[in-house]
């Protein structure tokens, strides 16, 4: 596999074949992650994307139109990992194909939009790989005054889907970093193992090639294993 050969997001959304070339030949990365941001509307998605992606927040809330993906490399032990997050008004099919991970948000001072957490976990876990990571988000944190879903709901909520948990406060820039990195981290983890046990296996990912978004295969052939930690 050659550096770089992530598929163009439009070919992703259309469903078609392997697209043109999405990225610079210099932008070298070992794994390419898509990774997924749902929950209802208003929570705050775009602000932890953005805040993740460029370190910004915007205090003007306006819906998004459409389907927004930013990136952001990290380095999980001497790897490179780049990760292509995704942010959607509507979710339609194409926006869950490939994905590895996902953040579901909910707002800590809205309780309806917790409530809403079991639907957002089934539509994902109808549509993309059984072993995909999953954090649940409550978001919001600073506005602790007016908290509506206690922590120990959410924990139990969490324990019982067997999810990963994170509070987040995309305003004050509070855990958003470490709940994307856990994320990564955690699929790197499967990614890795699983390259391990395939051996020489046709099916292990050598450095330098990325996980690809466009097949369902890979991402199946990638996450079979559950994660590393227990």
């Amino acid at each position: 596999g050659v550096v770089g050969n992530g598929v163009d997001p439009a070919a992703t959304i259309d469903g078609g074949g392997s697209g043109g070339m999405a990225y610079r030949a210099d932008d070298e990365y070992d794994y390419l992650f898509k990774v997924v941001l749902i929950g209802d509307s208003g929570v705050g998605k775009s602000n932890l994307l953005s805040r993740f992606t460029r370190d910004e927040f915007s205090l003007e809330s306006k819906s998004t139109i459409g389907v927004e993906f930013a990136t952001r490399s990290i380095r999980v032990e001497d790897k490179v990992i780049k990760a292509q997050i995704w942010d959607t008004a509507g979710q339609e099919s194409a926006y869950y194909r490939g994905a590895v991970g996902a953040l579901i948000v909910y707002d800590i001072t809205r309780h309806v939009t917790f409530e809403n957490i079991e639907r957002w976990l089934k539509e994902l876990r109808d549509r993309t790989d059984t072993n995909i990571v999953i954090m649940l988000v409550g978001n919001k944190a600073d506005l602790h005054h007016l908290r509506s879903v206690s922590i120990d709901d959410a924990k139990d909520f969490s324990e019982k889907e067997n999810t990963y948990f994170m509070e987040t406060s995309a305003l004050e820039s509070t855990n958003v970093e470490d709940a994307f990195t856990e994320v990564l981290t955690q699929i790197y983890c499967v990614v890795s193992r699983k390259a391990l046990e395939a051996g020489d296996d046709s099916a292990a990912l050598p450095k330098g090639q990325t996980v690809n978004l466009g097949s369902k295969d890979d991402v199946s052939a990638v996450k079979k294993n559950g994660c590393c930690s227990s």
